[in-house]
């Protein structure tokens, strides 16, 4: 069944009111009709199945017959820094990180970043990521949509860290000694309900200064596997590792 993610003030109890671009794409796209079911998804991560009681272009009305004893969310709450990329690097990190279980991310004006965001642009963007975000939601069925919060400078990523039980940062250099920091290690400190920033850093990836700064700030730098990876690669490396760790390896 196609799932939605409906905004609080559309529902009543256990009646829902669909509207806007879903609303069009219930009727016009999945040509559904009154007795058909959709899976509808609260805010608080709630979801149940509903039936369609009406129907129109603009608005549906459906009323659930079963709230869902199911969760894909991660166990723990992993956020992605991301340093500002090229080009639509940082939509592909979006997409593909809310599949891998991403509970927000966070973009970063690093040094190196080529691309620059003044609010403007950023505001811009952020309703078309949104849009991402919420459209990978429902493809792969999360039970939330992931956050995206507000461009952070480093003095701003710094104080936003205090938030995290754990935080690290994806560093080439480690990659390339025989002593280093291990990511798996990191998230063996991890109980299940915490949380993890993991900051990755633009193509050039972070200044000297930049990391300087953050290992100051109790950010312990390690690496993901033994190759350097591309920015968009990295975050998505990150979260299946998560994913693997705290899902599959727990239950094998």
């Amino acid at each position: 069944m196609q799932r939605y993610f409906i905004p609080e003030n559309n529902w009543d109890g256990k009646h829902v009111i669909i509207t806007g671009e879903d609303a069009h794409h219930i009727v016009k796209v999945m040509r559904n009709t009154v007795g058909d079911l959709v899976i509808c998804n609260h805010p608080s991560g709630k979801a149940g199945t509903a039936k369609i009681t009406e129907l129109n272009e603009s608005e549906i009305t459906l009323y659930i017959e079963e709230w869902l004893e199911e969760s894909s969310e991660l166990p723990v709450k992993a956020t992605i820094v991301q340093g500002l990329p090229k080009g639509d690097k940082f939509e592909l990190v979006l997409q593909k990180g809310t599949e891998l279980g991403a509970y927000s991310f966070i973009p970063f004006q690093a040094e190196r970043s080529v691309v620059k965001w003044d609010d403007k642009k950023a505001q811009k963007k952020l309703s078309r990521y949104q849009k991402i975000v919420k459209e990978a939601s429902e493809q792969c069925h999360r039970n939330t949509i992931p956050h995206i919060k507000n461009r952070v400078t480093l003095p701003q990523l710094v104080e936003e860290s205090k938030n995290y039980d754990v935080c690290v940062i994806a560093y080439e250099e480690e990659a390339k000694t025989d002593v280093h920091h291990s990511f798996s290690k990191q998230l063996s400190q991890l109980k299940p309900g915490e949380s993890i920033l993991i900051c990755i850093g633009p193509e050039g990836g972070f200044s000297p200064a930049e990391i300087h700064t953050l290992k100051e700030h109790a950010f312990v730098p390690v690496r993901l596997g033994r190759r350097i990876l591309r920015t968009e690669t990295a975050a998505l490396y990150a979260l299946a590792s998560i994913s693997y760790h705290f899902e599959e390896l727990e239950c094998s």
